[in-house]
């Protein structure tokens, strides 16, 4: 009988992701993502706070790697960490080398671009605790 490999949930050992305060060393959480396996196949992601009205994901990206176009019910920040990424959000392109953000407004399309390995993080505040 064959073994599934494990998701990518199983892969990391457990972690808070809420509580009344965290704390993270974001370098170290994305050299982390660039240890794992998923990496090699252009991306790999972990949420580090996920709360009824909000989510944070800390995500590594190899370079000339595509998210391609989605949207949400919540409102969505995209800050550039390490490397250069641009996206297109209703119709604008946008241009995200480290130390910028991009806020996009709830149900605006948008689709991300890494120009090369680089490094991002996301948040997602939804109305209502939608999540």
């Amino acid at each position: 009988m064959s073994q599934l490999a494990p998701s990518r949930g199983t892969a990391r050992a457990m972690e808070p992701t809420a509580g009344p305060w965290l704390a993270f060393d974001l370098a170290a959480q994305i050299e982390q993502l660039r240890q794992e396996p998923y990496w090699q196949s252009g991306r790999n992601s972990k949420t580090i706070a996920h709360y009824p009205d909000l989510r944070v994901v800390v995500t590594a990206i190899r370079g000339n790697s595509t998210i391609h176009e989605h949207q949400t019910a919540g409102r969505v920040a995209v800050q550039t960490l390490q490397g250069h990424l641009r996206m297109h959000a209703g119709g604008t392109k946008f241009d995200l080398p480290a130390g910028r953000i991009l806020v996009v407004d709830q149900t605006v399309p948008f689709d991300l671009h890494a120009m090369e390995d680089s490094a991002f993080l996301l948040t997602v505040a939804w109305p209502d605790g939608e999540c």
